[in-house]
This record gives C-alpha cells, sequence and structure tokens, in this order.
C-alpha cells in the first residue's frame, strides 16, 4: 500500500515477435515476479510482490506515455502559488492510512506498517475516501491525521474494479474535509495531489490534466480515468486530485512508468458530488471483481500469436499450435481448482517444461492471450457461470465454472 499501482516499462510495439518474445523470455527467466491475473495467488504473496501504495494487492501495469503539446507543459508560477496555497488550507482534510502489523494501536505508534496509502475526508462526520487497493485485504487499519493522531477506521463500501473505497474514520468532530466538484475537469486544468508517497507524510505535488476518460490496457485496472503529469510513486494511492478551486476531481489509482528516463504518468479515478459511484458507497454496496482463480507472470500475458508459438518452443512447454492462454497458478479451492484447470508447469533448469490448459474462447469469444483472458472474464460478475473453450495435450474440451469474487478466492 506504499503508493500508486505501477508496473514495468513497456515494450516497444514495433519490435519484431521473435525478439520481443527473447526479451520476455529474459525477463522471466532472470526472476519477474508473477503477476496476478484472474486472481492473484493470495494476500501474502500479493504482499511480497510489492504491496502498493501501501501497496496491497498492486499489480503491474504496461502504459503508454504521452507524447502530447501538454505533456511538455508546465504549471506556471501563478497556477503554482494557488496550488500552493490550496495545499496549505487543505492538507488537514487529507489522511495517512497504515496497516500495522498489531491491532489496537490506533492510540499508540505503528513504528513499521506493512503499508501505507492515501485517503482523504468528505464529509463533517467522517467519510473518507481512498483506492480500494489501499485497504483491500488488510485487517488492521489505522488512519493518521495532519497532526499525527491515530483513529481507527472501517470500511462502508467499495467498487473493486473502479479501484474506489469509502471509509468511516472516527475523526473528531470539526476535523476539516473536502468539497466534491460539481462536474468533471478539462483538459490542461491545473492539480494539486496530496498524499505519502515513499512514507513521507502529507506532501503535495502538482501537474497538468492530460486526458480524460482514459482506457485501461489491462484488466485489473479501472478504466475511464484521469491522466496527468503529477509524478506520483508508492504511498500516493487513494489520495485526491485537487482542481484549482480547492475541489477534489478524482482519487489517485495507479502510474507507469516509462523509457530510461523513468517518466511517470499519473491516473486517477473521477468523482463528483453526484456520481452514481459515490451513491452506491454510501449505501455500503460492495462490488468485488469475478475470478476463476490462474494467475501468470505479467511478461507473458500478452502475447502474440506468433510470441506464443516461439515461447512455447523456447520454454519446451509442449502446448501445441494453437494460440490462447495458458497459466502457471491454479489457487487451491479456486473455481478453476474446482473445474480441474490444469496449470502449465515452467522448468527452472532449461529442461522441458509440463503442459497445461491453454483456454481459447470465454463463452465462444476468441481470446489469443492471458490479457484477453482477463478482460473477457472482466466482463461478467460474481456468480456468473461462463464456459472456457480449453485445449489441453491436442484436445478440445469445454469447462463450465462459477465465477467468484476475488476477496472470496484469497480467504479460501
Amino acid at each position: 500500500m506504499t503508493g500508486e499501482r505501477t508496473g514495468p516499462q513497456t515494450t516497444p510495439a514495433q519490435q519484431p515477435g521473435r525478439w520481443r518474445a527473447a526479451l520476455l523470455l529474459a525477463a522471466l527467466l532472470t526472476g519477474l515476479p508473477a503477476g496476478s491475473a484472474q486472481t492473484p495467488p493470495g494476500a501474502g504473496g500479493a504482499a511480497a510482490q510489492t504491496r502498493d501504495a501501501q501497496d496491497f494487492p498492486r499489480r503491474d501495469y504496461q502504459g503508454r506515455a504521452s507524447n502530447t503539446k501538454a505533456s511538455r507543459e508546465k504549471i506556471s508560477a501563478q497556477e503554482q502559488g494557488t496550488l500552493d496555497a490550496l495545499y496549505t488550507r487543505l492538507r488537514p482534510a487529507t489522511l495517512r492510512i497504515e496497516d500495522c502489523p498489531t491491532p489496537g494501536v490506533a492510540a499508540g505508534s505503528c513504528a513499521e506498517p506493512d503499508g501505507v496509502g492515501t485517503a482523504f475526508l468528505i464529509s463533517a462526520d467522517g467519510l473518507a475516501l481512498t483506492a480500494y487497493h489501499v485497504v483491500e485485504g488488510a485487517s488492521n487499519l489505522v488512519a493518521v491525521t495532519a497532526d499525527r493522531k491515530r483513529y481507527p477506521l472501517n470500511v462502508v463500501g467499495f467498487d473493486a474494479q473502479n479501484d474506489v473505497a469509502l471509509l468511516r474514520v472516527q475523526v473528531p468532530a470539526g476535523t476539516p474535509f473536502f468539497p466534491l466538484a460539481g462536474a468533471a475537469p478539462s483538459v490542461r486544468d491545473p492539480a494539486l495531489v496530496i498524499g505519502n508517497g515513499d512514507g513521507r507524510f502529507l506532501r503535495s505535488k502538482t501537474g497538468r490534466l492530460l486526458a480524460l476518460d482514459t482506457a485501461a490496457e489491462q484488466a485489473d485496472f479501472p478504466s475511464g480515468t484521469l491522466k496527468l503529469t503529477a509524478e506520483l510513486i508508492p504511498g500516493d494511492s487513494g489520495g485526491p486530485v485537487i482542481n484549482a478551486r480547492g475541489e477534489v476531481v478524482g482519487v489517485v489509482s495507479y502510474i507507469s512508468v516509462q523509457g530510461s528516463s523513468r517518466r511517470i504518468t499519473s491516473y486517477a479515478v473521477p468523482v463528483t458530488s453526484g456520481s452514481a459511484l459515490l451513491a452506491d458507497l454510501r449505501r455500503g454496496v460492495q462490488r468485488d471483481v469475478p475470478v476463476i482463480g490462474v494467475s501468470l507472470p505479467p511478461a507473458l500475458a500478452e502475447l502474440s500469436e506468433d510470441e506464443f508459438r516461439e515461447v512455447n518452443r523456447q520454454l519446451r512447454l509442449g502446448l501445441g499450435t494453437t494460440a490462447g492462454a495458458f497459466f502457471t497458478t491454479v489457487a487451491p479451492g479456486s473455481p478453476a481448482a474446482q473445474a480441474g484447470l490444469k496449470a502449465t508447469r515452467i522448468a527452472s533448469n532449461g529442461g522441458a517444461g509440463t503442459p497445461g490448459d491453454v483456454v481459447t474462447a470465454v463463452n465462444g469469444k476468441r481470446i489469443f492471450n492471458f490479457s484477453d483472458f482477463q478482460f473477457a472474464v472482466r466482463a461478467f460478475r460474481p456468480g456468473d457461470t461462463v464456459t472456457l473453450t480449453v485445449v489441453r495435450e491436442g484436445a478440445q474440451r469445454t469447462v463450465k465454472l462459477v465465477l467468484v469474487g476475488r476477496q472470496e478466492v484469497r480467504s479460501g
């Protein structure tokens, strides 16, 4: 929970399939961590991967950096002065969220939290917004106010796909809170973010909005996000994106890191005072994402058909020539495990792997790689039944299974 969900540098799209496949294999064989696909392997595994913003289940993202003129524009001195004044005024309404390894530390200290993230108050009675991945899977959460006092909290509602959660924090009466914007912002608007990046306490960062309604390129990330130039880092997740009027327009969700310069582009889930999402959260809606319980190293998630065949050949996986979604982990007790799906085993000593299942369609829709598989599953809801077309050792079969929420698989 230490800041945005973040991911590796992207691979240039123009590279030939075989050359790119070789690079992916090199990354895989030198220890690239396994990423979560339909579902992470469990809370412990996700934390070890890098707990994000706090870093609770952190996922990897491969984004595209903007080359637009707006991305090169700097905040003017006048705009910076306005945002600096807002930071001074609004900082007391922002929170540091910690997952403490020892319960009951609200009145004491938490010297080494398991994760750190950000939240912000939106009402006089202690309601606060944050990114869902900041609180997902955490059991001993506390909120720290600007005066360094600590308060217990509970999760009122969440939407895992949109990566937003509503909290109730037991702050004293009179604690400041943020107003929410009544309308969406505009491209090129200046923006202020307050967060706990890199463990630093309630610091400000500024930038400019590059786009509204950005599409996610990975199924684990929300679509329709605000894109901005503020260079956020783990610990800033869940923080407020504030316009020049001092109103919140978004909740920080994830970042992409690009190129040798490690340029950061940040993304936030838009919120307004009248949004349907916020109304759902206030009613206590808890909307999880559907999973089947399989995972794959992220380097192999977006293989083209040619790359599938090249990886299959070089790793001696024995998966055949029909491209599709294979996976290397099946979570115990998950729908995938109950349906008897078989994971592919990659040999660590250069020997031949053990072939598993290759999913080629979901409810008849053709898929070509693991990323396709993720997006196809996310089109449904927990409780829905889906039919997978699976190739095992050259023979095609169909498998029906019932999707469950991600939390159910983690707690199972």
